[in-house]
Order: C-alpha cells, then sequence, then structure tokens
C-alpha cells in the first residue's frame, strides 16, 4: 500500500506516521487500543484521545487526522453524532466505532449511515486489520476523485480548444475564398494558426501528464481494472499526439531557431548518457541551435531504442569530413525497407512500427535543413537502420582541418 500520509486532510507529522483520533472516555480502553494498535500497523502512529464533544470537534478542526475511532456510546455524545461532524468535515476520512456492545440492528444501521467499519472491544484483535483496510480504500477513493476531476478539466479544456480550433477553420476557409485579393491575410491568419497549435499543445500536456499519473495510481490500487487501463492507454496515446504537435509546430517556426557556437560532442553525450545509449564521440565546435539539435537526437534515438527494443542495440557515432560533420544514430533492429526509405520523412507517414503520430521525422529534416545540413536513412551492415545527420563546420574550421 502506498503512504497513506498523502491525504490532504492528513495533520503535520514527520512523514510515514499516521494520525489516528480516538474518542473514548475510559483511558484503560484507550490503553487497550493503543497496545493493540502498536506493532499491528506497517507505519509510525501518532493517536490523540479526547474524551469529549468540544474537544473532538477541536482536534477535528485543528489537527486533522488520517482516521477516527470512537466509542459508541459517550456521556452526552455518541458515536453516530461524532461521525456526523467528522464526515461534514472531511468526507472522505475513514470512521472506525469501536464499543463495548452494540445490537445487531444499530449495527447494520451505522454501516448504512457511512460508518466504515465497527470493532467491539471483546475482539480488538480485528481493529489494526480493519484500520489498514480503511485507510487503503480511503486513499483509493482521493485517487479516483483526483482522476475523475482530471478527466473533467480536461475534457471542459479540450471542448473549449476544439471550438477555438473550428472557429479558426472556418474563419481561414472563407479568407481563401478571397484568396487572389486577400494572399496577405491568410497568411497572417495561418500563422497565427500555427501559433495557437503550439500554445494549446503545451498547455494540454501538463493536464494530461497529471491524468496518466492518477491513472497509473489507480490501476495499482484497483489491480487490473480494465476500464482504468483502456484509459490510461487513450490518455498515453493522446500525450504522443500533443508532444509530437507541439514539435511540428515549433518546427515550422524556423524564425525562432537561434544559432551560436556550440559543442556538437557534448551534446551527443549528453543525449547518450540520458537514454542510455552508447555515444563516444570526439568534441567538435558548429554553428547550431543546441536546443533544435538536441529535439532531433533525442528523437532520433528515442525512435531507434523502441524499434530496435533496447538501448544496448542502439549507438552513437561521429565522424568529419571535408568541410561538414556527420552523426549516426545506429540500431541493430529490424531495419527500415527499401519502399519506405523515401516516404519515411514525409508529414503523417506511419509504418507498421510506428508509435507515434508521424511527425517527429518530419521536425527533424525541417530542423536539420534549417541548419544547412541533410539527413537520411541507410542500412546498417548486419542488419538495422542508421540515419545520418550532415552539418556543416564553420568556414574557418573546415579550411584549418582540410587545406
Amino acid at each position: 500500500m502506498s503512504d497513506p500520509t498523502s491525504f490532504p486532510q492528513a495533520a503535520a507529522q514527520a512523514p510515514g506516521t499516521i494520525c489516528i483520533l480516538h474518542l473514548e472516555d475510559s483511558e484503560l480502553d484507550h490503553e487497550l487500543v493503543v497496545m493493540h494498535l502498536d506493532g499491528g500497523l506497517p507505519w509510525p502512529v501518532v493517536v490523540e484521545r479526547v474524551e469529549d464533544e468540544d474537544t473532538f470537534l477541536a482536534a477535528l478542526r485543528e489537527r486533522p487526522p488520517h482516521i477516527v475511532l470512537s466509542d459508541f456510546a459517550l456521556p452526552g455524545y455518541n458515536g453516530l453524532s461524532a461521525f456526523r461532524s467528522a464526515h461534514e468535515l472531511y468526507p472522505n476520512m475513514p470512521f472506525i466505532i469501536v464499543t463495548g456492545a452494540m445490537g445487531e440492528e444499530v449495527a447494520v444501521d451505522t454501516l448504512r449511515q457511512g460508518v466504515t467499519d465497527y470493532i467491539l472491544k471483546q475482539r480488538l484483535e480485528r481493529l489494526a486489520p480493519s484500520v489498514r483496510r480503511a485507510l487503503a480504500e480511503a486513499e483509493g477513493q482521493a485517487s479516483r476523485e483526483r482522476a475523475e476531476q482530471s478527466v473533467r478539466e480536461l475534457n471542459q479544456s479540450l471542448q473549449a480548444r476544439l471550438l477555438e480550433v473550428e472557429r479558426l477553420r472556418n474563419t481561414a476557409e472563407r479568407q481563401s475564398q478571397r484568396l487572389e485579393v486577400q494572399a496577405r491575410q491568410l497568411e497572417e491568419a495561418l500563422n497565427l494558426q500555427k501559433t495557437f497549435l503550439a500554445e494549446t499543445s503545451h498547455e494540454l500536456r501538463t493536464p494530461l501528464t497529471a491524468l496518466l499519473g492518477y491513472l497509473r495510481r489507480a490501476d495499482r490500487e484497483v489491480g487490473g481494472s480494465q476500464v482504468i487501463q483502456d484509459a490510461q492507454r487513450v490518455a498515453e496515446n493522446m500525450t504522443r499526439l500533443v508532444n509530437d504537435l507541439l514539435q511540428l509546430s515549433r518546427g515550422e517556426l524556423v524564425q525562432s531557431i537561434e544559432m551560436h557556437y556550440m559543442n556538437l560532442g557534448n551534446l551527443l553525450r549528453q543525449v547518450g548518457r540520458d537514454y542510455g545509449v552508447k555515444a563516444d564521440v570526439p568534441d567538435v565546435e558548429i554553428v547550431g541551435d543546441p536546443g533544435r539539435l538536441t529535439q532531433v537526437f533525442v528523437n532520433l534515438v528515442t525512435n531507434a531504442v523502441r524499434v530496435s527494443g533496447g538501448a544496448d542495440k542502439v549507438h552513437v557515432e561521429l565522424n568529419i569530413r571535408a568541410g561538414e560533420v556527420e552523426v549516426g544514430v545506429v540500431d541493430t533492429g529490424p531495419g527500415v525497407p527499401d519502399a519506405v526509405k523515401p516516404r519515411i520523412f514525409d508529414k503523417f507517414y506511419r509504418g507498421k512500427e510506428a508509435g507515434s503520430a508521424g511527425l517527429g521525422l518530419t521536425i527533424a529534416q525541417q530542423v536539420i535543413t534549417s541548419h544547412g545540413g541533410r539527413i537520411d536513412v541507410m542500412d546498417t551492415p548486419g542488419g538495422g537502420a542508421t540515419f545520418r545527420v550532415r552539418l556543416p563546420l564553420p568556414e574557418e574550421e573546415g579550411d584549418e582541418d582540410f587545406a
């Protein structure tokens, strides 16, 4: 079970500590409860005892616990009233009645009203397992509610964005009918659409990432729910699509490329470290945009790892040629069929092994072309594929090395 102290209503304690509020007017019964909890729970426990309504309500508001244990019959107060007060403040907080005697009809009524469980004081060996179960159920419920809230917020955001996209598309269609006389206005509108796509994709990534986290946690708690697994798979596909759209919009906005001197060897070695791929390459200075080139080589490396089946089947190499540097991302996977090679850089082209919207290689080609370079794919000797990126060396360096 995960750490239940992640519940937002938990009192401030040391990490991993369970806070229990015990409503009990008998000191002896309280000590018996503490004794049965001690060693029966997998976390450190802090138990606070209160004896009446006033101190109980004050503790709830000032030091909210993870769970409440309460006697059923107290002088001037009772367990059901205490439950209603706790439920009003914290609807998901577990509440267990620990009592000396309770008729079957009363017990059923307490459970019907929402009490988590009841334990007879003659059967306190059931207390620790009941507390563990109650905390696990409360955490699972909290995770599901967070995931559901994220889904609702995401749906609202998507609906608003889709309406805006539809409005822009209609505007573009009306302008296209007057293309000959309004070419400049249409071009500006299309540029605005690209910018809007970039901003929208970026804003959608954050809720999608949170949604995936909640769904994975809910799947661990529920244990193999097909509905949650299906929702998780859909959210993963949406995340990949949004990332591809974001990269495409950035790749087309070539005016944002910032060229300056950079160490290509350092960049390639960092990409290799990040993805567990061998990249024993020398230092070489070029003129380029480090962010854009990182995007290119991350795309090539992650594609190679995915297609070949492991980072150990991929490596990066670098060779200096006359006037240019050649980088190869080499894998020993299934390779690229000859019929696919001429189309592999086409926008939205997807081969059998494609795992995305088919935009990554298109973006890579645009970035490399903007740097005055070339990118192509060839067969790896012995099987696999090698993506070659050729970038120009600065004129001074090229003249010195190859004079």
